[in-house]
């Protein structure tokens, strides 16, 4: 998104089981087309569900990792219609989560112990 909140590039791309091995690597390559750099960036934000236990926590991680790290802001939003532009709402109006939690939208199932 522009200074106006016009959305200037998106990317996705299925990342099954490889989340966590290729986030990163994914980030950089948007960027890099973009001739744009983590260095540039003024604020992040994130969908924060509902969602898979494992996806929402390793994408959460990164953005509240890389948020941390750039000392930018970052906000949270659940899915709603338009929750892009109410998250780049939010930035631009100057809110920061300071970290975003997920929403899993239910119960995380979580293997009890066998012993």
């Amino acid at each position: 998104y522009d200074e106006a909140g016009t959305l200037l590039a998106e990317y996705q791309w299925r990342a099954d089981r490889q989340l966590a091995h290729g986030l990163l690597t994914e980030i950089d390559t948007f960027l890099v087309s973009h001739d744009c750099s983590l260095q540039s960036l003024t604020g992040l934000f994130a969908y924060e569900g509902p969602g898979s236990f494992t996806g929402l926590r390793i994408g959460l991680t990164v953005m509240n990792t890389l948020a941390y790290a750039l000392q930018v802001p970052v906000v949270g939003q659940a899915f709603d219609t338009g929750w892009r532009e109410m998250a780049v709402g939010r930035l631009r109006s100057g809110e920061n989560d300071g970290v975003v939690t997920p929403f899993y939208g239910v119960d995380a199932r979580i293997t009890l112990p066998r012993k």
